[in-house]
């Protein structure tokens, strides 16, 4: 299912993070181990284009749909990004409904937006066909996931769930718990009833609600508060407690070896025995 499918639907969606790892079997790993899609990031991850344009290709083998987080509000970086093919992009602390606007007229081809035209590319995968039907195919493939991670945002996510074209309202916890003075506080008043502010913005809109959450028991609290596109940890993480909880496993496990060299004869074993 294309990521504009699943955004009109509020069934569950599962994805991952990744943030270090755009290997070649990264889509195929992904894909297996049952991801609806994955979260490609290019804020904090350092991944250039290169590397975006090779990574979309490993997923679309795998038939994995793929959001790219871009590190700003550029032209550049917004039409780059869905030349390369990435099906969804996202955009850092959207904070209002022009915001927004602006966005979108970056993303999508005319008549809806303003993207500089190149046809039978990566996002069209190389292909030819009449010119008006390839802008309206890739318009309507393309989908926008606005990040709501500042007070501005959460004052103006109902305005920015109106906007024709905006798929998902994406929460970024990090930065909105910091932008409300209480950084890394998930369970603070403020914090959930900036959640419900949005969600509530989803809901009225018939818009999709996302969130990136660090465990299981964050993912289901946040399917029962609303929220559909759920990205479950990110590669470092998941690789990084895998390995730490076996090895620790091991180590705690494993008894102290005997002393004694498993090569020396027993005593008394190996003397010829007397005439």
């Amino acid at each position: 299912m294309s990521l504009a499918a699943m955004a009109r639907t509020r069934d569950l969606k599962l994805g991952h993070f990744v943030v270090e790892f755009a290997t070649p079997g990264i889509g195929h790993i992904l894909k297996n181990a049952g991801c609806d899609f994955v979260l490609f990031d290019c804020e904090h991850s350092g991944f250039g284009f290169e590397t975006v344009k090779a990574a979309m290709r490993y997923f679309e083998a795998a038939r994995l749909p793929a959001i790219v987080r871009v590190p700003s509000k550029d032209y550049d970086q917004i039409a780059r990004a869905a030349d390369m093919g990435a099906e969804g992009v996202m955009l850092p602390m959207v904070n209002d409904a022009g915001e927004a606007r602006k966005i979108l007229g970056c993303l999508k081809y005319t008549p809806v937006g303003r993207r500089g035209v190149a046809l039978g590319i990566a996002h069209d995968a190389y292909s030819g066909g009449p010119v008006l039907d390839k802008l309206a195919q890739a318009n309507a493939r393309t989908t926008l996931f606005c990040q709501i991670e500042t007070a501005e945002g959460v004052e103006n996510a109902d305005a920015i769930a109106a906007v024709d074209g905006v798929d998902c309202l994406w929460v970024g916890h990090f930065d909105l718990s910091a932008a409300l003075g209480i950084p890394g506080e998930f369970q603070h008043e403020k914090f959930l009833d900036a959640i419900e502010r949005v969600v509530s913005a989803c809901r009225r809109h018939g818009k999709a609600a996302g969130r990136l959450v660090p465990d299981v028991a964050t993912g289901i609290e946040y399917w029962q508060k609303g929220f559909d596109f759920i990205c479950y940890s990110g590669d470092v993480w998941a690789l990084g407690a895998a390995v730490k909880a076996g090895v620790e496993g091991i180590r705690a496990g494993a008894a102290p070896r005997s002393r004694e060299s498993p090569s020396a004869p027993a005593a008394g074993k190996g003397k010829k025995k007397k005439g």
